[in-house]
């Protein structure tokens, strides 16, 4: 091997995606050689993924001809070597169109490689005493260690042109029995952690995954995980997941007013939340979090995402805490919801229900708004899950004209057939005053536009209001 000296670092895309070669600068005098190898500052300008590494493992090979492999592993790998050589060999064992594709070449200690989570990895020594090097950006576990995929080395349709014919290497046993391509299980995405899923928004997002055939969802209610508890976080390999979703919270408004309702909303909305993000953020997972209009005082006629928190209650108060914690997650997703209807009791199906029971009913006549479907925001949830949007907080509601929880009282009495002006029209404080509960924001409708730049159109609360009263109906 001839070490190629001062190159300038550079790197080189590959056919299979997100695989990359660097070419790493060494500096050499009488004495031997110097390298920085890995700097993370250049390498992501240049392209590296900020991959968070967390282990660093060395397999040396005593003898030329080693061969290893080959072997997708649960992380993303950066390869090096520390002396001597090998032939290197991929292959992409993610699902999708690149499934199969091979690239091979030679890594000396001037030479490196970023390997993403789901490509195999193989290689050869080419020399006696070779030492091979790797940053890995999660802890080995025998659980990460399950959800391996492996390939045969010899299989003819990767037509791989290993320097050292494979009959003359030295291989492991495991290695001479592993599946043909043909036969090998594509490497599993990263799972996903859904909390608060016995609620109308976890109901909805696991009605979504189920109907798309969504692989490695894991769900969590109150009674199987209790999110601040930080003790809870200890029994669960949180290096195996990619995603958590929360759409736990405490969203009783007036009850968190009273003492203890205080003390559950804050340990719920805020510690739970704490614990939530601590774990994204040291994970590197995409945390998905739900927040409120509730966190603004609702002067405003239409609030944008960037606008100063200022929360009426206790409960907004809650709110606008988590999402200051869920904002210092690198990557997250902070969805802003007003007035959610969903599978269960809610403002509609209850007026549905005065209005079949020709019952008195009020509403305020001046707390403006949209409705929030709860399949529609799943939807939304997923859309900029999987459409690689900027992390960040977006509004989402129903879109359409903005009216009062009068007008949909209305508009619910008008479809089951009775007199809609049997309904009370009544005020904000009015109704604070009365029963003694949390204030409310008067103005709660969200701009969408952030949410409709990525090219996601939420539905017309009227027409969403429609096709769910007429299911209601049906099942009464």
């Amino acid at each position: 091997m001839s070490l190629e000296f001062e190159k300038e670092l550079k790197v080189t895309k590959t056919n299979i995606p997100g695989l990359l070669v660097f070419d790493l600068p060494v500096h050499g005098d009488n004495r031997g050689w110097f390298k920085e190898n890995w700097q993370r500052a250049k390498m992501t300008a240049l392209g590296l993924p900020d991959f968070g590494p967390v282990q660093n493992n060395i397999s040396f090979n005593a003898k030329k001809g080693v061969t290893r492999g080959i072997h997708a592993e649960p992380w993303d790998k950066y390869i090096s070597i520390a002396t001597g050589e090998i032939f290197g060999a991929w292959v992409d064992l993610r699902p999708g169109d690149s499934f199969g594709q091979v690239f091979t070449t030679r890594l000396d200690p001037s030479k490196a490689i970023y390997v993403p989570r789901g490509v195999g990895n193989s290689f050869q020594a080419l020399q006696d005493g070779t030492a091979y090097t790797y940053l890995v950006n999660a802890h080995w576990s025998l659980e990460q260690k399950k959800t391996y995929t492996f390939v045969n080395l010899a299989d003819p349709e990767l037509n791989i042109q290993w320097p050292i014919p494979l009959e003359d290497s030295e291989r492991s046993e495991a290695d001479l029995h592993h599946p043909m391509l043909k036969d090998a299980k594509p490497m599993a995405p990263k799972r996903t952690m859904v909390f608060g899923s016995s609620g109308k928004l976890g109901r909805a997002i696991r009605r979504y995954a189920e109907s798309h055939d969504l692989r490695g969802f894991e769900y969590h209610d109150t009674d199987t995980f209790d999110i601040a508890d930080a003790e809870a976080y200890t029994a669960i390999d949180w290096d195996l997941y990619g995603t958590i979703i929360n759409a736990a919270a405490f969203t009783a408004v007036d009850e968190a007013e009273t003492t203890e309702g205080r003390k559950n909303a804050w340990r719920t909305n805020v510690q739970g939340v704490k614990n939530l993000a601590r774990i994204a953020a040291e994970h590197r997972i995409t945390l998905v979090h739900i927040s409120s209009d509730y966190v603004f005082d609702g002067t405003k006629e239409l609030h944008t995402e960037d606008e100063e928190f200022a929360p009426l209650s206790v409960y907004g108060q809650t709110k606008a805490a988590g999402d200051a914690l869920v904002e210092n997650v690198p990557q997250h997703y902070l969805l802003r919801s007003s007035w959610v209807i969903g599978e269960g009791r809610n403002f509609v199906t209850r007026m549905l229900g005065l209005a079949q029971n020709h019952a008195h009913a009020e509403a305020p006549s001046d707390q403006f708004g949209r409705l929030t479907f709860t399949d529609d925001m799943a939807n939304a949830i997923f859309h900029l899950l999987d459409g690689g949007a900027s992390y960040g907080t977006y509004n989402m509601t129903g879109s359409g004209r903005i009216a009062s929880w009068y007008d949909i009282a209305r508009l619910v009495f008008q479809t089951a057939g009775v007199d809609p002006d049997t309904i009370t029209a009544n005020s904000v404080a009015e109704y604070a005053r009365e029963h003694h509960a949390a204030m409310r924001p008067q103005n709660c409708s969200l701009d969408l536009s952030k949410l409709e730049a990525t090219g996601y159109h939420p539905k017309n609360w009227e027409q969403s209001l429609t096709t769910y009263l007429a299911k209601e109906l049906e099942q009464r």
